[in-house]
C-alpha cells in the first residue's frame, strides 16, 4: 500500500533539493500545477503515467520518487486505497493496480453509464500496448478512425500508439477493463 502523504513529502523535497518552484517542476513534468500540489499534499492518488512526468522532470528515476516498500515482490493495494475519478459526463475510472517502481503497467475500471462519450485520449508512446474487456453493458471503441463495438465478455488489443476513444451507446452502464503498458508520458491529458 503507498503512503500518499510520504510520497508527497519525498516529491516536495526532491523539488526544494533541486530549488525547483511548484510551477517549474509542473511545467518541466507537462502536470498541471494543481494535480502536484494535490500529490506533494497527499491528496490525490497519481497514476503512473503521472509518476513518471514528475520523475522525469525531477530529472531522476521513477522508483526514487517511488520508494519501493521492504518487499517489494508483493504489493498490495487494498480497495479502500484504489483510486477513483468521477470524470465530467459521469463516467467512473477506478485505478485498481498498485504502483510498482519501474513497471509502467496500469489496470483500470470503467464505468461509463448509458449515452456516455468518454472522449478521445492521445496516443502513448510507440511500444505502448492496451488490452480491453468489457464486463458489462456494451462499449464502441474507436482507435484512430476504426471503430469497433464491444459487448459483455469481449476483449481486444490495440497499439496504444494511436488516439483512442470509449463511448457507451447502449441502453444501460457499461463495465470495463483496460490493462496498459505504457512506455512513457503521454504528450496531453492523462486518461
Amino acid at each position: 500500500m503507498m503512503d500518499l502523504v510520504a510520497l508527497g513529502r519525498r516529491i516536495q523535497a526532491l523539488r526544494r533539493a533541486r530549488e525547483q518552484t511548484l510551477q517549474q517542476l509542473a511545467e518541466a513534468a507537462d502536470v498541471s500545477v494543481s494535480m502536484l500540489s494535490s500529490v506533494e499534499r497527499g491528496q490525490k492518488a497519481p497514476t503512473i503515467v503521472v509518476l513518471a512526468r514528475i520523475a522525469d522532470g525531477l530529472g531522476v528515476p521513477l522508483a526514487e520518487v517511488v520508494a519501493p516498500p521492504a518487499d517489494d515482490r508483493v504489493i498490495v493495494r487494498r480497495a479502500a486505497d484504489q483510486d477513483t475519478a468521477d470524470e465530467p459526463g459521469g463516467w467512473r475510472r477506478t485505478i485498481l493496480s498498485p504502483v510498482v517502481p519501474g513497471v509502467n503497467f496500469e489496470w483500470i475500471r470503467t464505468i461509463l453509464p448509458p449515452g456516455c462519450d468518454a472522449g478521445e485520449f492521445p496516443a502513448y508512446a510507440p511500444g505502448s500496448h492496451e488490452f480491453v474487456v468489457v464486463e458489462s453493458g456494451s462499449l464502441r471503441l474507436t482507435v484512430d478512425d476504426r471503430a469497433v463495438d464491444l459487448h459483455e465478455g469481449d476483449s481486444l488489443y490495440f497499439a496504444a500508439d494511436s488516439t483512442h476513444a470509449y463511448a457507451n451507446h447502449g441502453p444501460g452502464p457499461c463495465t470495463y477493463h483496460v490493462a496498459a503498458l505504457i512506455m512513457r508520458a503521454r504528450t496531453a491529458r492523462p486518461a
